[in-house]
């Protein structure tokens, strides 16, 4: 550390402002000094002045020297400020935030200090060179202090950036694949999608067919009944006719055996139309038989 406590490179940053201040106030006495010499040129020409005269003198050089210290002043205000800017701008490219405490500003034993550094290197730049060498403009050291524990961080940021990067790679390639995993599935579930349509439609097809079989076999069977049905009543009707005609038959035989067996009990004939009656007997037996069947 230098004698205004910073580093060395600063220490000359802070010379090489102190130079300029130097001059600048050199040239605002000389101003000064030449708004005097003026006064004395210009109206200094007489051996007696008045009051009034002497008072006008002042009034008028007070009026110039007043302007000239007050540009002076607020020039001096915009060139720190200028100076300030320059610190900052540098300072916010690393993400610093430098703060200042106005009120060293009135420190009377830091300000001794600065006028004793500025005493003592003006004495010592007197013995030197005339030719300064060209300062190099204002950067942050990478090895000095806070610099380096900010150079740190931005090194692990940047491999944190690399990791992030690396990472995000990896994700775009899962995501890539898993994309196109989806397509893939999507294609299949498409193909199977229509499989299955194809196999639906056949399905119902078929069934269409089969209660289309069922249906006709239905009314066949319907039809088959119906006609079972008819030709049930029909012969159920036959039979009835058939019972009646049997028992009109019967009671004619009976009436005719009856009548038979008065005119022909005594004879040959009743004999034989015995006979032929047993044969009818007989021959209704079996229609019987038949009729049952």
């Amino acid at each position: 550390q230098a004698e205004l406590g910073v580093n060395e490179h600063h220490q000359n940053e802070v010379v090489s402002y102190m130079r300029f201040a130097r001059f600048k106030r050199g040239m605002c006495l000389k101003t000064v000094d030449s708004c005097f010499q003026d006064l004395k040129d210009s109206r200094l020409v007489e051996e007696t002045f008045t009051v009034d005269e002497v008072i006008d003198m002042l009034d008028g050089l007070q009026s110039v020297v007043h302007s000239e210290v007050e540009s002076e002043l607020i020039n001096t205000t915009y060139t720190n400020v200028l100076l300030l800017r320059q610190l900052f701008s540098q300072a916010e490219k690393w993400y610093l935030k430098l703060q200042t405490d106005v009120s060293d500003l009135e420190n009377r034993e830091l300000l001794d200090q600065v006028a004793e550094f500025e005493k003592s290197e003006y004495t010592s730049s007197n013995k030197k060179s005339t030719a300064d060498p060209i300062k190099p403009k204002l950067a942050p050291l990478f090895n000095e202090g806070g610099s380096e524990l900010l150079n740190k961080t931005v090194a692990h940021l940047q491999e944190e950036n690399e990791k992030l990067k690396t990472r995000l790679r990896t994700i775009e390639t899962q995501a890539t694949a898993a994309l196109d995993e989806k397509s893939k599935l999507e294609k299949s579930l498409r193909d199977l999608q229509m499989i299955q349509g194809d196999q639906k439609n056949n399905a119902n097809q078929d069934i269409t067919e089969l209660e289309n079989k069922v249906a006709a076999l239905k009314s066949q069977f319907e039809k088959t009944l119906n006609d079972t049905a008819a030709n049930q009543k029909f012969l159920e009707e036959d039979l009835v006719t058939t019972k009646h005609d049997l028992l009109k038959v019967q009671d004619q035989l009976s009436t005719a055996e009856k009548e038979l067996e008065k005119k022909f009990q005594q004879t040959a004939a009743y004999r034989n139309m015995k006979e032929i009656l047993t044969k009818k007997n007989e021959q209704i037996k079996d229609l019987r038989r038949r009729l049952s069947k």
